[in-house]
């Protein structure tokens, strides 16, 4: 009989500390509500006992969470329709507020990012979403962080993931970086053309006054094209030859317009003798 009663007690005992303990995490932190209010004293990692049916344990997960924003619909500052989804990193540094001032402090920072999210989407335009994130990123961050400090979270860091741009303005982006590579392609050509310009305006003027360099360099292009074999050899006509029969056909011309004009003889012939 005592026996009974001693193994009772110890099985009641048993399931009283059963009841009672619990396990924190090292990544967690407990809040006691002892009959509905918060204890002050914080329950850290590991065996932590309650008061059954007094106390009531709530863990709150202190890592950092990753929460995605869903793509949002938007309209740039510069009038273009676009979607843009993002990424937010945030963890709890307050459990108590975390808990107390917010019903679900999750959905809550959802709520905050997309409502942020369309707003920054209105407020810039396309080109600093493609190209100037950075700003964007912590403009965002900003944003969010100032209702969320009320809450007991911290933001870590804010991310722009995608700009989905439509179709038609993907290929007005395409036309647009064409035509610049062309109108970089041209300068640089030009640019080419200039400094080609200038070396072969010095090496002019070096040729003009030593003429032998001309004609070497008028072998060494025969050398060169009949290294490749070929069955066609062409030779350069000189140019000075050329104005020299133009200079030639000038003075001709002029000698000629000079020279007086022969009168016409009209007189009716000479009669041949008659017999």
């Amino acid at each position: 009989m005592i026996l009974d009663i001693v193994l009772g007690v110890l099985g009641l005992t048993a399931l009283g500390l059963g009841s009672s303990a619990r396990v924190i995490k090292q990544f967690e932190q407990g809040i006691v509500f002892r009959f509905g209010r918060v204890r002050e004293h914080l329950r850290g990692p590991g065996l932590t006992m309650l008061v059954p049916g007094v106390d009531r344990l709530k863990k709150v997960n202190l890592q950092i969470v990753t929460l995605p924003i869903p793509a949002q619909d938007g309209i740039t500052r510069d009038n273009v329709t676009l979607r843009v989804d993002a990424v937010v990193y945030f963890k709890v540094v307050d459990p108590v507020r975390a808990v107390v001032n917010v019903e679900d402090y999750r959905a809550a920072i959802l709520q905050v990012a997309q409502t942020s999210l369309r707003s920054i989407i209105g407020k810039s335009e396309l080109d600093d979403l493609l190209s100037n994130r950075e700003n964007l990123n912590q403009g965002l961050e900003l944003m969010i962080d100032t209702p969320a400090l009320g809450w007991g979270v911290d933001i870590d860091r804010v991310e722009i993931k995608d700009v989905a741009l439509p179709e038609g303005m993907k290929r007005s982006m395409s036309r647009q970086a064409e035509a610049e590579r062309e109108r970089r392609a041209r300068i640089i050509t030009a640019d080419g053309e200039l400094q080609a310009s200038v070396k072969l305006s010095q090496a002019a003027a070096t040729m003009s006054d030593t003429p032998a360099a001309l004609q070497l360099r008028l072998l060494q292009t025969i050398v060169e094209v009949a290294a490749e074999k070929n069955s066609t050899l062409v030779l350069p006509f000189p140019v000075e030859l050329l104005r020299f029969l133009e200079k030639s056909s000038d003075a001709l011309d002029r000698q000629a317009a000079a020279e007086p004009s022969k009168p016409e003889d009209n007189s009716p012939p000479d009669r041949l003798p008659t017999a």
